[in-house]
């Protein structure tokens, strides 16, 4: 009896274990029909081509600008210092900012001794004038009597009416210095001019050599002076108009370019501008920052988003959406910088299509998909092309997957 019991269960499973087996298989089988199904998207997804903006820009007339930063200065900074003999300062009599006058006394100093050294010019004058007076009256006489006066005596009164004379103009020479050096004791405007700095003070010891007592910008003339780099240097010219723009002054200040440097600093590869500007205003500080747009021309080409124009070891480049939705590389040559992007001179013909940002991501000839509704026209042609090149640079899409 026991072993017609023990004999069945040890050599075959029971029904529970059966169903139970059999029920696991159903389960594996529909997780793992369901999870297949499931991740078939993504894979699909994963595989799909990159989505990325373009601009097609359009091909005209850009006018070109030169920005450059730099300060306000005098077009002739003039310093001026003691000339004389140098004394202590007795009086001041402008302040900076001050409009003068060619000749306007600007400080005295103390002219005691100028003074003395004068009057005693003048006496020593007019004691060799009289000297010379007695002398020349004599040796009149002298010719007057001829006969009544020996060789010697004759020569003798006419040298000393001629030695009288010339100690008179030795005197005379003498009151002109002492009157200079008189004159020197007041500091006078070289030129017409706004007086920039005053360093001169009442009591102040002024000698010549020192540090200059007032700076004055002859005739009032400003300008400002700025770097420009070494490739853009070639596109300015004397006569070019220029916007200049001052922190905290919300009008711009429109100048002229009066000088274009020689030379090309061999350290920082820039060049200096110097560009005049309106005297009359009160705003244009010498030392005050400045910033300023130089007008250099038309130039054909297109204004590309600073996000599309790309550089490595090769060159500056862009990526150009093909025919066959392939990215190609794509040289060109930026000629300037402007507000809505990069001038492109050379390399495009006007109608490619250009990733727009993001084309660091890609490879030439990768395949990729344009996003709908995101193509910008960008482009010159004046301020046209300009708003149209700030469109494209603002576009939103980027590379990305679906």
């Amino acid at each position: 009896m026991n072993e017609e019991i023990d004999g069945p269960r040890s050599g075959r499973p029971s029904r529970g274990l059966i169903i139970g087996v059999g029920i696991g298989v159903v389960l594996a089988g529909a997780l793992a029909w369901r999870f297949g199904h499931s991740s078939s998207p993504n894979a699909k997804d994963a595989n799909a081509p990159p989505l990325v903006t373009v601009v097609v820009p359009a091909l005209g007339n850009v006018t070109s600008t030169v920005s450059l930063t730099g300060e306000i200065s005098a077009q002739n900074d003039m310093p001026i210092g003691v000339e004389g003999d140098g004394g202590r300062i007795a009086a001041v009599l402008v302040e900076p900012g001050d409009h003068v006058r060619r000749g306007q006394v600007l400080a005295r100093l103390n002219p005691l001794t100028a003074q003395s050294q004068v009057d005693g010019a003048e006496a020593a004058l007019d004691e060799l004038r009289a000297n010379a007076a007695a002398s020349q009256a004599e040796y009149a006489r002298a010719q007057g009597a001829r006969d009544s006066f020996s060789n010697e005596e004759f020569e003798r009164r006419r040298t000393v009416a001629l030695t009288a004379q010339a100690k008179v103009k030795a005197a005379e020479a003498q009151l002109a210095e002492a009157h200079t050096r008189w004159q020197r004791t007041t500091v006078v405007a070289p030129s017409d001019g706004i007086v920039l700095t005053r360093a001169a003070e009442v009591g102040q010891i002024a000698l010549p050599g020192t540090a200059p007592l007032f700076r004055m910008a002859r005739g009032g003339e400003i300008e400002m002076r700025g770097q420009v780099a070494e490739q853009d240097m070639p596109r300015l010219k004397v006569g070019q108009t220029a916007l200049v723009r001052l922190d905290g002054v919300a009008r711009p200040f429109t100048g002229k370019v009066w000088q274009v440097g020689a030379i090309i600093d061999a350290v920082t590869r820039q060049g200096t501008v110097r560009i005049a500007l309106p005297a009359a205003d009160q705003n244009l500080r010498p030392g005050a920052f400045a910033r300023a747009d130089i007008q250099a021309g038309a130039t054909v080409g297109v204004i590309l988003p600073q996000t599309a124009v790309l550089s490595d070891e090769q060159g500056t480049y862009t990526l150009v959406v093909g025919a066959d939705d392939k990215v190609e590389r794509r040289a060109v040559t930026v000629a300037g910088a402007h507000s809505e992007g990069l001038l492109v001179s050379s390399g495009l013909t006007g109608n490619e299509r250009v990733v727009a940002i993001a084309g660091a991501f890609l490879r030439t000839g990768e395949q990729v998909q344009v996003a709908p509704g995101a193509m910008a026209n960008n482009g010159g042609g004046g301020d046209a092309g300009g708003k149209r090149g700030a469109a494209g640079a603002n576009a939103n899409a980027a590379v990305s997957s679906p």
